[in-house]
Protein backbone atom coordinates (compact mmCIF):
# COMPACT_ATOMS: atom_id res chain seq x y z
CA UNK A 1 0.00 0.00 0.00
CA UNK A 2 3.00 2.30 -0.46
CA UNK A 3 1.15 3.68 -3.47
CA UNK A 4 -1.50 5.40 -1.33
CA UNK A 5 0.87 7.87 0.42
CA UNK A 6 2.42 8.71 -2.96
CA UNK A 7 -0.99 9.34 -4.48
CA UNK A 8 -1.95 11.44 -1.46
CA UNK A 9 1.06 13.68 -2.12
CA UNK A 10 -0.37 14.25 -5.59
CA UNK A 11 -3.77 15.15 -4.21
CA UNK A 12 -2.23 17.59 -1.73
CA UNK A 13 -0.77 19.39 -4.75
CA UNK A 14 -4.15 19.24 -6.51
CA UNK A 15 -6.12 20.72 -3.61
CA UNK A 16 -3.62 23.43 -2.74
CA UNK A 17 -2.91 24.13 -6.40
CA UNK A 18 -6.61 24.56 -7.12
CA UNK A 19 -6.92 26.83 -4.09
CA UNK A 20 -3.93 28.83 -5.32
CA UNK A 21 -5.71 29.27 -8.65
CA UNK A 22 -8.79 30.58 -6.87
CA UNK A 23 -6.62 32.96 -4.85
CA UNK A 24 -5.32 34.35 -8.15
CA UNK A 25 -8.95 35.09 -9.02
CA UNK A 26 -9.36 37.04 -5.77
CA UNK A 27 -11.35 34.35 -3.93
CA UNK A 28 -10.57 34.23 -0.20
CA UNK A 29 -8.51 31.10 0.49
CA UNK A 30 -6.71 29.55 3.47
CA UNK A 31 -3.22 30.91 4.00
CA UNK A 32 -1.50 27.79 2.64
CA UNK A 33 -3.30 28.16 -0.70
CA UNK A 34 -3.17 31.95 -0.88
CA UNK A 35 0.54 31.87 -0.14
CA UNK A 36 1.04 29.42 -3.00
CA UNK A 37 -0.66 31.59 -5.65
CA UNK A 38 2.58 31.88 -7.64
CA UNK A 39 2.92 28.08 -7.56
CA UNK A 40 -0.45 27.31 -9.13
CA UNK A 41 1.02 25.99 -12.39
CA UNK A 42 3.92 23.97 -10.94
CA UNK A 43 1.68 22.39 -8.31
CA UNK A 44 -0.94 21.31 -10.83
CA UNK A 45 1.47 20.03 -13.50
CA UNK A 46 4.47 18.69 -11.57
CA UNK A 47 2.92 18.20 -8.15
CA UNK A 48 -0.30 16.51 -9.25
CA UNK A 49 0.03 15.18 -12.78
CA UNK A 50 3.72 14.46 -12.36
CA UNK A 51 3.02 12.28 -9.34
CA UNK A 52 0.00 10.53 -10.84
CA UNK A 53 1.58 9.81 -14.24
CA UNK A 54 4.90 8.71 -12.71
CA UNK A 55 3.04 6.46 -10.26
CA UNK A 56 0.97 4.93 -13.04
CA UNK A 57 4.15 4.24 -15.04
CA UNK A 58 5.86 2.74 -11.98
CA UNK A 59 2.95 0.36 -11.40
CA UNK A 60 2.96 -0.70 -15.05
CA UNK A 61 6.75 -1.21 -15.05
CA UNK A 62 6.79 -3.02 -11.68
CA UNK A 63 10.29 -1.83 -10.80
CA UNK A 64 11.08 -0.46 -7.34
CA UNK A 65 13.26 2.35 -8.65
CA UNK A 66 10.40 3.72 -10.77
CA UNK A 67 8.57 4.69 -7.56
CA UNK A 68 11.32 7.22 -6.89
CA UNK A 69 9.68 9.36 -9.59
CA UNK A 70 6.39 10.07 -7.82
CA UNK A 71 8.21 10.23 -4.48
CA UNK A 72 10.63 12.92 -5.71
CA UNK A 73 7.83 14.93 -7.31
CA UNK A 74 5.74 14.68 -4.13
CA UNK A 75 8.69 15.76 -2.01
CA UNK A 76 9.18 18.70 -4.38
CA UNK A 77 5.65 19.80 -3.53
CA UNK A 78 6.36 19.53 0.20
CA UNK A 79 9.45 21.74 -0.16
CA UNK A 80 7.65 24.24 -2.38
CA UNK A 81 4.83 24.62 0.16
CA UNK A 82 7.32 24.85 3.02
CA UNK A 83 8.87 27.91 1.43
CA UNK A 84 12.12 26.26 0.35
CA UNK A 85 14.15 27.96 -2.40
CA UNK A 86 12.66 27.47 -5.86
CA UNK A 87 15.77 25.61 -6.99
CA UNK A 88 15.28 22.93 -4.31
CA UNK A 89 11.63 22.23 -5.14
CA UNK A 90 12.16 22.50 -8.89
CA UNK A 91 15.20 20.26 -8.63
CA UNK A 92 13.09 17.51 -7.10
CA UNK A 93 10.50 17.97 -9.87
CA UNK A 94 13.35 17.53 -12.35
CA UNK A 95 14.44 14.37 -10.54
CA UNK A 96 10.88 13.01 -10.62
CA UNK A 97 10.73 13.72 -14.34
CA UNK A 98 14.08 12.02 -14.92
CA UNK A 99 12.86 8.86 -13.22
CA UNK A 100 9.69 8.96 -15.33
CA UNK A 101 11.88 9.44 -18.41
CA UNK A 102 14.01 6.44 -17.43
CA UNK A 103 10.88 4.34 -16.89
CA UNK A 104 9.49 5.45 -20.26
CA UNK A 105 12.79 4.60 -21.97
CA UNK A 106 12.65 1.15 -20.36
CA UNK A 107 9.15 0.68 -21.76
CA UNK A 108 10.37 1.84 -25.18
CA UNK A 109 13.31 -0.60 -24.99
CA UNK A 110 10.90 -3.45 -24.41
CA UNK A 111 8.39 -2.36 -27.03
CA UNK A 112 9.72 -0.26 -29.91
CA UNK A 113 6.63 1.55 -31.15
CA UNK A 114 5.51 5.05 -32.03
CA UNK A 115 3.27 5.28 -28.97
CA UNK A 116 6.06 4.34 -26.53
CA UNK A 117 8.34 6.86 -28.24
CA UNK A 118 5.63 9.49 -27.80
CA UNK A 119 5.54 8.72 -24.06
CA UNK A 120 9.31 9.20 -23.92
CA UNK A 121 9.01 12.62 -25.56
CA UNK A 122 6.23 13.59 -23.14
CA UNK A 123 8.40 12.71 -20.13
CA UNK A 124 11.34 14.60 -21.65
CA UNK A 125 9.16 17.71 -22.01
CA UNK A 126 8.38 17.56 -18.26
CA UNK A 127 12.08 17.26 -17.42
CA UNK A 128 13.15 20.16 -19.62
CA UNK A 129 10.27 22.36 -18.49
CA UNK A 130 11.07 21.74 -14.82
CA UNK A 131 14.76 22.34 -15.51
CA UNK A 132 13.98 25.69 -17.12
CA UNK A 133 11.82 26.65 -14.14
CA UNK A 134 14.68 25.63 -11.83
CA UNK A 135 16.95 27.88 -13.89
CA UNK A 136 14.69 30.83 -13.11
CA UNK A 137 12.44 30.98 -16.16
CA UNK A 138 9.00 32.44 -15.38
CA UNK A 139 6.16 29.95 -15.41
CA UNK A 140 4.50 31.46 -18.50
CA UNK A 141 7.62 30.67 -20.56
CA UNK A 142 7.68 27.10 -19.24
CA UNK A 143 3.98 26.52 -19.98
CA UNK A 144 4.47 25.15 -23.55
CA UNK A 145 6.88 22.48 -22.26
CA UNK A 146 4.48 21.35 -19.54
CA UNK A 147 1.58 21.54 -21.96
CA UNK A 148 3.52 19.22 -24.30
CA UNK A 149 4.20 16.85 -21.38
CA UNK A 150 0.51 16.32 -20.77
CA UNK A 151 -0.70 16.43 -24.38
CA UNK A 152 1.96 14.02 -25.67
CA UNK A 153 1.44 11.63 -22.75
CA UNK A 154 -2.28 11.48 -23.46
CA UNK A 155 -1.76 11.22 -27.23
CA UNK A 156 0.70 8.37 -26.73
CA UNK A 157 -1.72 6.45 -24.54
CA UNK A 158 -4.53 6.97 -27.04
CA UNK A 159 -2.26 5.82 -29.88
CA UNK A 160 -1.55 2.66 -27.90
CA UNK A 161 -5.27 1.87 -27.75
CA UNK A 162 -5.62 2.47 -31.49
CA UNK A 163 -4.52 -1.15 -31.94
CA UNK A 164 -8.24 -1.97 -31.78
CA UNK A 165 -8.79 0.25 -34.82
CA UNK A 166 -5.29 0.75 -36.27
CA UNK A 167 -4.68 3.97 -38.22
CA UNK A 168 -3.58 3.58 -41.80
CA UNK A 169 0.13 3.86 -42.66
CA UNK A 170 -0.58 7.34 -44.04
CA UNK A 171 -2.35 8.39 -40.82
CA UNK A 172 0.55 7.02 -38.77
CA UNK A 173 3.00 9.08 -40.81
CA UNK A 174 0.83 12.15 -40.22
CA UNK A 175 0.93 11.51 -36.46
CA UNK A 176 4.72 11.18 -36.59
CA UNK A 177 4.97 14.44 -38.54
CA UNK A 178 2.75 16.26 -36.01
CA UNK A 179 4.83 14.84 -33.18
CA UNK A 180 7.98 16.21 -34.82
CA UNK A 181 6.33 19.58 -35.41
CA UNK A 182 5.29 19.95 -31.78
CA UNK A 183 8.60 18.80 -30.34
CA UNK A 184 10.81 20.83 -32.67
CA UNK A 185 8.78 23.99 -32.01
CA UNK A 186 9.24 23.78 -28.23
CA UNK A 187 12.77 25.24 -28.03
CA UNK A 188 11.45 28.27 -29.94
CA UNK A 189 8.06 28.49 -28.20
CA UNK A 190 9.19 31.69 -26.46
CA UNK A 191 9.38 33.41 -29.87
CA UNK A 192 6.42 34.91 -31.75
CA UNK A 193 6.44 32.39 -34.57
CA UNK A 194 7.61 29.40 -32.52
CA UNK A 195 4.51 29.47 -30.31
CA UNK A 196 2.30 29.71 -33.40
CA UNK A 197 3.92 26.61 -34.88
CA UNK A 198 3.42 24.86 -31.55
CA UNK A 199 -0.26 25.90 -31.46
CA UNK A 200 -0.78 24.76 -35.05
CA UNK A 201 0.70 21.38 -34.14
CA UNK A 202 -1.68 21.04 -31.18
CA UNK A 203 -4.68 21.96 -33.33
CA UNK A 204 -3.73 19.44 -36.00
CA UNK A 205 -3.15 16.77 -33.35
CA UNK A 206 -6.61 17.41 -31.89
CA UNK A 207 -8.16 16.93 -35.34
CA UNK A 208 -6.10 13.77 -35.87
CA UNK A 209 -7.28 12.33 -32.56
CA UNK A 210 -10.92 13.08 -33.36
CA UNK A 211 -10.55 11.34 -36.72
CA UNK A 212 -8.55 8.31 -35.57
CA UNK A 213 -9.64 7.60 -32.00
CA UNK A 214 -11.81 4.54 -31.45
CA UNK A 215 -13.99 6.76 -29.24
CA UNK A 216 -15.87 7.82 -32.39
CA UNK A 217 -17.30 4.31 -32.47
CA UNK A 218 -17.48 3.44 -28.79
CA UNK A 219 -19.53 6.56 -28.06
CA UNK A 220 -22.46 4.55 -29.45
CA UNK A 221 -21.98 1.90 -26.77
CA UNK A 222 -23.39 1.97 -23.24
CA UNK A 223 -22.26 2.44 -19.67
CA UNK A 224 -18.59 3.08 -18.90
CA UNK A 225 -17.52 2.58 -22.50
CA UNK A 226 -19.76 5.43 -23.69
CA UNK A 227 -18.78 7.65 -20.76
CA UNK A 228 -15.07 7.29 -21.55
CA UNK A 229 -15.75 8.07 -25.21
CA UNK A 230 -17.75 11.20 -24.32
CA UNK A 231 -14.89 12.37 -22.10
CA UNK A 232 -12.37 11.82 -24.87
CA UNK A 233 -14.31 13.51 -27.64
CA UNK A 234 -15.24 16.49 -25.47
CA UNK A 235 -11.60 16.77 -24.41
CA UNK A 236 -10.46 16.93 -28.02
CA UNK A 237 -12.85 19.84 -28.51
CA UNK A 238 -11.12 21.79 -25.73
CA UNK A 239 -7.67 20.96 -27.10
CA UNK A 240 -8.69 22.28 -30.54
CA UNK A 241 -10.32 25.36 -29.02
CA UNK A 242 -7.33 26.19 -26.83
CA UNK A 243 -4.93 25.84 -29.76
CA UNK A 244 -7.22 28.00 -31.90
CA UNK A 245 -7.26 30.72 -29.25
CA UNK A 246 -3.46 30.66 -29.18
CA UNK A 247 -3.39 31.08 -32.95
CA UNK A 248 -5.98 33.84 -32.92
CA UNK A 249 -4.19 35.72 -30.16
CA UNK A 250 -0.83 35.31 -31.90
CA UNK A 251 0.64 33.36 -29.02
CA UNK A 252 0.47 33.13 -25.23
CA UNK A 253 0.62 36.59 -23.66
CA UNK A 254 0.60 36.31 -19.84
CA UNK A 255 -2.02 38.38 -18.10
CA UNK A 256 -4.28 38.53 -21.16
CA UNK A 257 -7.77 37.08 -21.41
CA UNK A 258 -6.63 34.89 -24.33
CA UNK A 259 -3.85 33.43 -22.16
CA UNK A 260 -6.36 32.45 -19.48
CA UNK A 261 -8.76 31.00 -22.06
CA UNK A 262 -6.17 28.99 -24.01
CA UNK A 263 -4.38 27.70 -20.93
CA UNK A 264 -7.50 26.50 -19.14
CA UNK A 265 -9.16 25.12 -22.27
CA UNK A 266 -6.19 22.78 -22.72
CA UNK A 267 -4.87 22.15 -19.21
CA UNK A 268 -8.30 21.93 -17.59
CA UNK A 269 -10.82 21.12 -20.32
CA UNK A 270 -8.72 18.68 -22.33
CA UNK A 271 -6.53 17.17 -19.63
CA UNK A 272 -9.14 16.76 -16.91
CA UNK A 273 -11.71 15.38 -19.35
CA UNK A 274 -9.14 12.63 -19.95
CA UNK A 275 -8.71 12.19 -16.18
CA UNK A 276 -12.46 11.93 -15.60
CA UNK A 277 -12.78 9.32 -18.33
CA UNK A 278 -9.83 7.16 -17.35
CA UNK A 279 -10.13 7.32 -13.56
CA UNK A 280 -12.43 4.24 -13.39
CA UNK A 281 -9.73 2.33 -15.30
CA UNK A 282 -6.51 3.76 -13.86
CA UNK A 283 -7.40 3.87 -10.16
CA UNK A 284 -8.15 0.12 -9.97
CA UNK A 285 -4.79 -0.60 -11.63
CA UNK A 286 -2.88 1.73 -9.30
CA UNK A 287 -4.69 1.23 -5.98
CA UNK A 288 -6.18 -2.23 -6.53
CA UNK A 289 -9.67 -1.00 -5.68
CA UNK A 290 -12.61 -1.13 -8.11
CA UNK A 291 -14.24 2.09 -9.26
CA UNK A 292 -17.63 0.89 -10.53
CA UNK A 293 -19.25 3.04 -13.18
CA UNK A 294 -22.36 5.05 -12.27
CA UNK A 295 -24.44 7.35 -14.43
CA UNK A 296 -23.78 10.18 -11.99
CA UNK A 297 -20.22 10.39 -13.39
CA UNK A 298 -21.71 12.61 -16.09
CA UNK A 299 -22.50 15.26 -13.46
CA UNK A 300 -18.91 16.36 -12.73
CA UNK A 301 -18.10 16.14 -16.45
CA UNK A 302 -21.02 18.42 -17.35
CA UNK A 303 -19.99 20.81 -14.55
CA UNK A 304 -16.42 20.84 -15.85
CA UNK A 305 -17.52 21.81 -19.36
CA UNK A 306 -20.16 24.26 -18.15
CA UNK A 307 -17.73 25.98 -15.81
CA UNK A 308 -15.21 26.37 -18.61
CA UNK A 309 -17.84 27.93 -20.84
CA UNK A 310 -18.61 30.44 -18.09
CA UNK A 311 -14.92 31.19 -17.58
CA UNK A 312 -14.21 31.63 -21.29
CA UNK A 313 -17.33 33.78 -21.67
CA UNK A 314 -15.84 36.05 -19.04
CA UNK A 315 -12.52 36.09 -20.88
CA UNK A 316 -14.13 36.92 -24.22
CA UNK A 317 -16.42 39.62 -22.83
CA UNK A 318 -13.85 41.11 -20.48
CA UNK A 319 -16.21 40.45 -17.57
CA UNK A 320 -13.92 39.46 -14.70
CA UNK A 321 -16.89 38.52 -12.51
CA UNK A 322 -17.78 35.77 -15.00
CA UNK A 323 -14.17 34.60 -15.25
CA UNK A 324 -14.02 34.53 -11.46
CA UNK A 325 -17.29 32.59 -11.21
CA UNK A 326 -16.09 30.14 -13.83
CA UNK A 327 -12.92 29.55 -11.85
CA UNK A 328 -14.90 28.73 -8.72
CA UNK A 329 -17.08 26.33 -10.70
CA UNK A 330 -13.94 24.76 -12.18
CA UNK A 331 -12.78 23.90 -8.66
CA UNK A 332 -16.25 22.64 -7.76
CA UNK A 333 -16.18 20.31 -10.78
CA UNK A 334 -12.88 18.79 -9.61
CA UNK A 335 -14.27 18.35 -6.10
CA UNK A 336 -17.44 16.75 -7.50
CA UNK A 337 -15.30 14.35 -9.54
CA UNK A 338 -13.31 13.28 -6.47
CA UNK A 339 -16.44 12.84 -4.35
CA UNK A 340 -18.23 10.83 -7.05
CA UNK A 341 -15.21 8.57 -7.47
CA UNK A 342 -14.82 7.99 -3.73
CA UNK A 343 -18.58 7.31 -3.42
CA UNK A 344 -18.39 4.74 -6.22
CA UNK A 345 -15.50 2.98 -4.47
CA UNK A 346 -17.32 2.92 -1.12
CA UNK A 347 -20.55 1.63 -2.64
CA UNK A 348 -18.83 -1.00 -4.77
CA UNK A 349 -20.37 -3.54 -7.09
CA UNK A 350 -19.76 -7.24 -7.66
CA UNK A 351 -18.10 -6.66 -11.02
CA UNK A 352 -16.31 -3.84 -12.75
CA UNK A 353 -17.75 -3.00 -16.19
CA UNK A 354 -15.37 -3.81 -19.01
CA UNK A 355 -13.86 -0.90 -20.92
CA UNK A 356 -10.81 -2.44 -22.56
CA UNK A 357 -11.49 -0.93 -25.96
CA UNK A 358 -12.00 2.70 -24.99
Amino acid sequence: MQRVPLLMLGFVALFIGAGAGLARLAWPMPAVAAGAAALHGPLMVCGFFGVVIALERAVALARWWAYLGPFAAGLGTVLALAGAPQLAAAGLYVLGGLVLLAASLDVFRRQRALFTFTLVLGALAWVLGAALWAAGWPVHRVVPWWMAFLVLTIAGERLELSRFMPPSPAATRVFAALLALIVLSLPLAHTAWGILVFAAGLLALALWLVKQDIARRTVRAKGLTRFVAVCLLSGYFWLALGASVMLGAQGLHPGSAAYDAALHAIMLGFVFAMVFGHAPIIFPAVLRVPVPYHAWFYGPLALLHGSLLVRLAGDVSGNFALTRLGGALNALALLAFILSTVTAVLMGTPALPKASKT
